[in-house]
């Protein structure tokens, strides 16, 4: 097996963190880098030992020793990059959302059936274990009809001034549950309610709630809050419970799965995502990158996750934010 050289666009918190995660795979092989901000780009670069630092991306898809590229930038510039490297005839693994329009999204699903390499986008739920067991069960019918879903994703407030500048809670992780119920129930949504609280007076709220129809006649809520308090003891109060007309489920990932109590107070440090095994990043992360450089060396397209399935997601988030501005239904076709 060949060792793919891959190249990372953007170099915020997710690009170091691919990165990192990268340089602990066999077969995959962090060849470039590439930011506008050539601080930082010194800075990972060195870290990383890579000789090949860019701050235009163009310059890193000309590089024919690039056989795949990370596109970690935020959601807002994913579509450039994506389409180039596509073109280029790069492999491209595209952190999520795909895009922050549907009609972006569509552009890059188009230019992904055209391409030579393949597209995956990075919804890392979808390889979390504790999910890969729901879908197994729901596939297997223990739940019989599937009633109602209930989701919760919330995070301290000390993670998200930055971030809530960028992206408002009901597309930024929202996102995560909505392809989740998406996938687990193999439905579509047909109408959404949501609502959002601003606390900080940021660019965006720091919470929402969202309630989706399905086409089944399911139901299903969803809480995305991104203020808890300073002295909330976990990075993310995860769970997601789904009530069938025959069985229920419950999927808990926060604390305490691991529970850490020092003079600083009580943590529960990440055993899921992206944790530090031996000086190795792994966990969902790591089993994500693996898959896609096993589609890359086995030539096909990615299965677990397609781009049509996350820019569907993309879709009934955006039409939550929509929602919450107008206070009014918004129906799906």
């Amino acid at each position: 097996m060949e060792r793919i050289r891959v190249g990372v666009i953007g170099l915020g918190l997710f690009g170091e963190i691919h990165s990192d995660a990268i340089t602990g795979i066999p077969n995959l092989e962090l060849a470039a880098l590439c930011t506008r901000n050539e601080a930082r780009l010194e800075e990972l670069a060195r870290k990383f030992g890579i000789a090949k630092a860019h701050t235009d991306y163009r310059a890193l898809l000309n590089d024919p020793e690039i056989d795949a590229v990370n596109v970690t930038t935020m959601w807002d510039q994913h579509t450039a990059p994506t389409v180039a490297a596509l073109e280029a005839g790069k492999h491209v693994f595209v952190e999520k959302p795909l895009a922050s329009t549907v009609a972006d999204c569509q552009r890059i699903c188009d230019a992904a059936k055209a391409a030579e390499g393949i597209l995956m986008v990075g919804h890392i739920c979808r390889f979390n274990p504790r999910y890969v067991s729901a879908k197994r069960e729901i596939e297997a019918g223990t739940l019989g009809r599937i009633l109602v879903l209930s989701s919760r994703r919330n995070i301290p407030a000390a993670w998200t001034p930055e971030i809530l500048n960028k992206i408002g809670p009901l597309v930024g992780d929202g996102v995560h549950d909505t392809d989740l119920m998406l996938w687990l129930t193999g439905d579509r949504i047909v109408s959404v309610y949501a609502q959002t609280v601003s606390l900080r007076g940021l660019k965006y709220p720091d919470a929402g709630q969202t309630m989706y129809r399905f086409a089944s006649g399911a139901t299903a809520t969803m809480e995305t809050v991104q203020c808890m308090p300073e002295k909330t003891p976990f990075d993310i109060d995860e769970r997601m419970s789904i009530i069938g007309a025959d069985g229920f489920l419950h999927i808990q990932d926060t604390f305490p799965n691991i529970g850490v109590c020092s003079k600083e107070g009580f943590r529960s440090p990440d055993t899921t995502y992206w944790p530090e095994l031996y000086g190795v990043t792994g966990g969902a992360l790591r089993d994500e990158l693996m898959y896609f450089a096993r589609c890359i060396d086995e030539g096909r397209a990615p299965e677990i996750i397609t781009p049509e399935e996350a820019m569907a997601a993309l879709r009934a988030t955006l039409a939550a934010e929509q929602s919450a501005a107008t206070g009014e239904v918004v129906r799906l076709d």
